[in-house]
């Protein structure tokens, strides 16, 4: 009885070691007596008990935090930056065999290479050109990646802390440029205002009858209105140009 469940267990472990069952986004790297032969998957695998082993690889893309960094600007400015990276394996035999961890080893790079890129832009550069930063961040580490069998898809630059003195000198020179383009706003405006009453004055001193279409307006505009009781006596221009002309 002992050696009838000795022999199922021994089966059952054999059974274990031989036969693997890998999902869709699943790679087996296969090695035999220590040596690599080759990638297999998905679906069902049969290994040599005792002799293969296989390492399980995920080929789905990986979303991994780059933490806060302490980096200075060219133009010497201390800023926290933080980012993400979007990677997957792309060759499974070099993750195995070309770096012992590769999830570590691209976080480890991933922060170097954001410290030293950020590093060499000014800080104007770095809030308005984050779309090209974000390009040579992720050809800087697919590059580097590469050997170990990683493709790198994206890099982001997540956000970026400024000391609370920055924050408050760009808010004023931010004031005032909108105070600069209020003020030219309303020189434009009084410019135009000018222009309009030149011509308008131009009109009235050619045409005689303007004018005094201009006065009966404005005697109209006064005397409208609830409940005004506004009381008025033209006098005709001529009139009082002849006292002028008598002084």
């Amino acid at each position: 009885m002992v050696v009838i469940v000795f022999g199922v267990l021994l089966a059952f472990v054999l059974l274990f070691n031989t036969v693997k069952i890998l999902n869709e986004y699943e790679r087996a790297v296969v090695f035999r007596l220590g040596r690599y032969t080759g990638i297999r998957g998905p679906g069902l695998i049969i290994l040599i008990p005792g002799i293969e082993k296989m390492v399980r690889t995920d080929l789905r893309t990986v979303t991994m935090d780059i933490p806060s960094q302490d980096i200075i600007s060219r133009d010497n400015v201390t800023l926290k930056v933080n980012g993400v990276v979007y990677f997957r394996v792309d060759k499974p035999d070099k993750s195995v065999i070309g770096v012992e961890d590769y999830l570590h080893a691209t976080g480890q790079i991933a922060q170097t290479t954001l410290r030293s890129v950020i590093g060499q832009f000014e800080l104007n550069e770095i809030l308005s050109q984050r779309e090209q930063i974000n390009v040579k961040l992720q050809a800087i580490l697919d590059e580097h990646t590469e050997p170990w069998g990683i493709k790198v898809t994206a890099v982001e630059v997540k956000a970026i802390d400024l000391p609370i003195e920055m924050q408050r000198a760009m808010a004023k020179q931010a004031q005032a440029e909108r105070d600069k383009k209020a003020k030219v706003i309303s020189a434009e405006g009084e410019l135009e205002a000018a222009k309009k009453l030149a011509e308008a004055a131009q009109i009235l001193d050619t045409e005689k009858n303007a004018i005094i279409l201009r006065y009966l307006d404005t005697m109209r505009e006064i005397s409208s209105g609830e409940g005004k009781t506004t009381t008025f006596f033209p006098l005709p221009i001529d009139f009082l140009n002849r006292f002028i002309s008598n002084k």
